[in-house]
């Protein structure tokens, strides 16, 4: 099968969860025998055309100018639609899915959209439109999670499918935290409580470094890594002198996305404190590497987090809630090691395998 998938950014430079979660689906489609086409946005020093893991990427020069820009760059990505002639059109978001329905109606080829989040539920007028456009016409829409889904149906009341991310779990196998730590200069008494993600507002963690504040009185040996970056980095560097934190605070930076595995091992508590959520790459990751997980309660979380089952669910922008649940599990080792078992057998319900398998399936139908 010939598969075109749509995605406005895509790796080496963007590694967010859509966009690790694009890169993963082609790869396992492509392993699968499928001739998949990844049309994303061209990014500085790369190659309009390349082969990766045994895909095609086509990337497209995207002018970012507002409106004439974006209506440029879909006509773009039509064109490249019309060239590749695919069976099936798959649009990761939906805010990038005029392409498909312009080679729907006149190209007369099926497409697929599988929402991933910020698109569903930060939405402005004008994009809204479009929303109700591109879901109206699809063959078949794919949410992340069953709030997701009724997201979606608010914008167009239609059947919506459900399919969560996927996770490659043979990259989480055989990795030693103690080893690991060593090599990291990470002393093996210390407490790591770890984020991983883009730095930006609405990921909240300049409530994380609060709660931090409040931890540090009790535990001066627990460290907070930050693993990423963006805009709000110096920000929240400024939150953590201003709060003193200096010693235990640590901005990793962006970091491959091969080497996030490492950063987890060595972690024993992943926090996200979010102010707003689809269905995050990062707890599945977390979760791959038998971390207990504090969460907050927002979009999907309630879904992969059970509360006190494999982590805990807090409210967004409260630190001392984030701070209360990372204590419990710092001074308690048997729920530490309670949640992290459960997390190891959870995860095993997102292997990449089944979900690209449900995918095909799904592809099947619309042909």
């Amino acid at each position: 099968m010939r598969i075109a998938i749509t995605v406005p950014l895509f790796p080496p430079k963007w590694l967010a969860g859509t966009e690790i979660a694009t890169y993963n689906i082609a790869k396992h489609l492509a392993r699968r025998g499928h001739e998949v086409h990844v049309i994303t946005s061209l990014d500085e020093g790369l190659p309009k055309e390349s082969i990766e893991e045994g895909f095609y990427v086509h990337r497209i020069f995207w002018r970012k100018i507002r409106f004439v820009g974006v209506i440029s760059f879909w006509m773009k990505i039509f064109w490249c639609l019309k060239r590749i002639n695919p069976d099936i059109v798959h649009v990761q978001s939906v805010g990038i899915g005029i392409p498909a329905f312009l080679s729907k109606k006149l190209l007369k080829k099926p497409y697929i959209v599988w929402g991933r989040g910020s698109e569903i539920y930060i939405s402005w007028r004008f994009n809204k439109q479009i929303l109700k456009l591109v879901l109206k016409n699809a063959d078949i829409v794919i949410a992340l999670t069953e709030h997701m889904k009724r997201e979606i149906k608010k914008i167009c009341n239609r059947e919506v499918f459900v399919i969560p991310n996927g996770i490659d779990l043979e990259k989480f196998s055989n990795l030693s935290k103690k080893n690991i730590r060593k090599r990291l200069k990470i002393k093996e008494d210390a407490k790591i409580i770890t984020f991983v993600g883009t730095l930006c507002l609405v990921k909240g963690v300049r409530y994380l470094i609060k709660a931090m504040k409040i931890i540090k009185q009790l535990y001066p040996n627990t460290r907070l890594v930050l693993v990423g970056d963006g805009k709000e980095k110096k920000k929240l560097e400024k939150v953590v002198v201003e709060l003193v934190l200096e010693g235990c605070v640590r901005f990793i930076g962006k970091v491959p996305n091969g080497e996030i595995p490492e950063y987890m091992v060595v972690s024993d508590v992943f926090v996200l404190p979010s102010l707003s959520e689809g269905f995050p790459n990062v707890v599945l990751e977390a979760m791959a590497s038998e971390l207990p997980i504090v969460a907050t309660n927002v979009g999907g979380l309630p879904e992969i987090i059970k509360d006190g089952v494999n982590g805990f669910l807090v409210e967004p922008k409260d630190p001392e809630q984030i701070a209360e649940k990372v204590l419990l599990l710092l001074e308690d080792d048997q729920l530490r090691d309670k949640l992290s078992r459960n997390n190891r057998k959870e995860v095993k319900r997102y292997n990449l395998g089944s979900v690209v398998e449900r995918l095909e399936e799904i592809y099947q139908s619309c042909l």
